[in-house]
């Protein structure tokens, strides 16, 4: 994970949580020292330590963090993650924005890895997108990664993603393709968005690398990769869930690329205990 972009998510996260001090933790002597436990209150992937590390480092480098886990590992309910140790006001101020990490990346990299699972024995990719939470997308992507699934873009500005919005401001799928193969070079992989079949046709004679096939069924995606015969790389989305992904797999589709890995999170249940005065 990178460095910095790490280091500034959790600035703004104790700016946003701390800002001027946190009032309550003064009525705990400063002198006072401390341990707690983290405890995982589900079967989960553990995803966001570095974060969680951070935290305490940013607020108290007194503060010393003992991990029973790393990211990427299965831990079932009621396993300990890690142990906390250090001054507790700072243990105390540092709580919810270490746990808030923690839980969320985790959450993130368990719902990932129960599609990547749905598609074991399968030639089947999963795959993040951009419907992330504002300013956490790298962290995302990393819990992505964690959980068994593949990043696809980071943003805007390192991979083309031709989508309908933007073949129709340039008028035609060849014209958006021409366009973009003019400004990028050959060396630069095109993905387009494609709706139906005589679309995708259109796709690969204009020389595309990868094509999204949007929101189509199981019937039309088999279709569409008998079409496509291997000249291209297929990617499927939209109207995928862990109920039906397995059928979207088996038509031979090489990726499939879910929104709500990123997007619909729900936080694995977390808690921090005080073991010691």
């Amino acid at each position: 994970m990178a460095t910095k972009t790490l280091t500034q998510d959790v600035r703004i996260a104790l700016a946003e949580d701390v800002g001027s001090g946190d009032i309550t933790a003064r009525l705990i002597p400063a002198s006072t020292l401390a341990e707690a436990r983290v405890i995982c209150r589900e079967n989960a992937v553990v995803c966001g330590s570095e974060w969680f590390d951070e935290v305490y480092r940013q607020l108290d480098p007194k503060v010393h963090v003992i991990w029973r886990c790393a990211d990427g590992e299965q831990v079932a309910a009621e396993q300990m993650l890690c142990i906390v140790q250090g001054p507790a006001r700072s243990l105390l101020t540092g709580e919810r924005s270490a746990l808030n990490f923690l839980q969320t990346l985790s959450g993130t990299a368990t719902v990932t890895r129960r599609y990547a699972d749905a598609l074991a024995g399968t030639q089947t990719k999963i795959l993040d997108t951009r419907k992330t939470i504002p300013g956490l997308r790298a962290a995302q992507k990393y819990a992505v990664r964690c959980g068994g699934g593949q990043n696809h873009r980071m943003g805007l500005y390192d991979a083309v993603l031709i989508k309908e919005n933007h073949i129709a401001a340039a008028g035609s799928i060849t014209k958006a393709v021409t366009g973009i193969r003019r400004l990028m070079g050959t060396g630069f992989k095109i993905e387009i968005e494609v709706e139906n079949i005589s679309q995708l046709k259109d796709a690969i004679y204009a020389g595309v690398d990868i094509a999204l096939l949007d929101n189509m069924d199981v019937k039309t995606i088999a279709e569409a990769v008998a079409v496509t015969a291997g000249r291209v790389r297929l990617e499927a989305s939209g109207g995928i869930t862990l109920e039906n992904i397995r059928d979207y797999a088996n038509t031979g589709v090489d990726f499939i690329s879910i929104g709500a890995i990123t997007k619909h999170v729900r936080a694995v249940d977390l808690s921090m205990r005080f073991t010691t005065p």
